[in-house]
């Protein structure tokens, strides 16, 4: 089974393009490139990492070690498909993107 945009899972061949300010433009997925699509409106927030469940110890000054960065973006393979809509997430301090849910443009958002 290969694994598509319709099906994610947590990968390590994700790949996000972003802008100066950290927006996502493109999404690289099983060697298909996603394009975020300008139109539309993206959504920003911050979650927090559940600190408290994890054995992790960080000295004093290593930076925001709560924060879970999520993106909402609509996206679209080529010009014609239909919109996607994905949500990524990136966990604290680290520089890979994680796939976290994706649905139909005008269906709601399922968590994968």
């Amino acid at each position: 089974m290969t694994t598509t945009i319709e099906a994610p899972t947590q990968t390590h061949d994700l790949q996000v393009r972003t802008d100066a300010a950290g927006k996502p433009l493109a999404i690289r997925h099983e060697g298909r490139i996603w394009l975020v699509d300008p139109d539309t409106e993206s959504q920003h927030w911050y979650g927090r990492d559940a600190w408290w469940d994890t054995r992790r110890t960080a000295a004093v000054g290593s930076g925001d070690l709560v924060s879970i960065e999520f993106w909402r973006v609509q996206v679209r393979f080529g010009n014609t498909s239909a919109l996607r809509t994905v949500t990524l997430r990136r966990k604290p301090l680290s520089t890979r993107w994680l796939l976290d849910s994706t649905s139909d443009a005008d269906e709601t958002t399922e968590e994968v």
